[in-house]
């Protein structure tokens, strides 16, 4: 199993942040460093363009793959992205990966007036966003006559090269995990406890069998919000870093915070307890977890993450 990182791109994170919190994961040996697309969720704080910040991963990094954990197919038209997406990949050597998603955070639209329609159309403009976005990598010129977008004769130039891996994010069992069998290189779910994950599985074989495709070629990976640390110290930090980021109630202990995450499926506690998940996501087929980075400021976990979890798990 491979460790990577998480960024919520949202959180204050700045540019001189973003640069360290890079350098840090390619000296520390992380394969990914995957960040947030939005432009806020919850209190509106400093928030780096995701497609932006990409460049940068680019140019600043040599062996890392990165992308989005998840674009929303509401925000930009699907020419630009997948025309950022086709430059960021030849810009990088190779190493970007497209997550894409429906959307979920209608608060961040109607805030900077962004259409946010009913979940069946934003489900119908991701799969015709998938398709648009593949005929533009490989034909040239490109036709697509949709009911939401159109091509007439595009040819994108420069094309990628190779085409980069689309990723689908989500576990809903009727749409999203129907478009991963259908479309996706990577699917990617979001805080799972084994139990739940399986479920999942078992749901996606059965929309592969539907559509014919053999399980086996999509790669799996999961994005976890982890509350860990190496000592009691690190780990009761960690809770009240999430537990403000989540809106704890007032006078909720660290402890019951703690049981509550573990009770919604999130990694918690030490090293034990992290290494006994992650074996359990790695025998059903979990390649890549993704661990949440949510102190910029410090590289107390990253760095632990390093030198404590991934030689643990590497051989799993």
């Amino acid at each position: 199993m491979r460790i990577g990182l998480m960024i919520e791109g949202q959180n204050g994170l700045t540019w001189e942040r973003w640069s360290h919190i890079l350098a840090l994961a390619e000296r520390l040996g992380f394969p990914t460093v995957f960040r947030s697309d939005h432009f806020f969720i919850g209190p509106q704080r400093d928030s780096l363009e995701a497609y932006l910040s990409f460049v940068v991963a680019a140019k600043e990094t040599r062996s890392i793959r990165f992308g989005p954990l998840v674009t929303p197919v509401t925000f930009r038209h699907p020419v630009n992205v997948a025309r950022m997406a086709a430059q960021i990949q030849l810009l990088s050597g190779g190493r970007f990966v497209l997550g894409l998603g429906a959307g979920w955070n209608e608060a961040e639209h109607r805030a900077h007036g962004i259409p946010f329609p009913p979940i069946r159309e934003r489900f119908e403009r991701l799969e015709e966003a998938i398709r648009l976005t593949k005929s533009l990598w490989t034909e040239s010129p490109a036709n697509f006559d949709g009911k939401y977008y159109r091509l007439e004769g595009a040819d994108l130039r420069p094309k990628p090269e190779p085409e980069p891996p689309i990723l689908i994010g989500g576990s809903g069992e009727r749409r999203t995990l129907r478009l991963v069998a259908l479309y996706a290189d990577e699917w990617n779910a979001v805080n799972l406890s084994p139990e739940a994950y399986r479920a999942k599985v078992e749901v996606l074989e059965r929309h592969c069998e539907a559509v014919g495709r053999d399980p086996a070629g999509i790669r799996r990976s999961m994005m976890a919000f982890a509350i860990i640390g190496p000592d009691q110290r690190a780990l009761d930090h960690a809770t009240r870093t999430i537990m403000t980021m989540f809106g704890a109630p007032p006078g909720m202990s660290l402890e019951d915070f703690r049981n509550a995450a573990r009770a919604r499926g999130l990694i918690v506690g030490g090293t034990g307890e992290v290494i006994d998940r992650l074996g359990r996501l790695a025998e059903l087929g979990v390649e890549e977890v993704q661990l949440q980075h949510f102190d910029f400021d410090s590289d107390e976990v990253p760095e632990y993450i390093a030198s404590e979890i991934v030689p643990a798990v590497r051989d799993l």
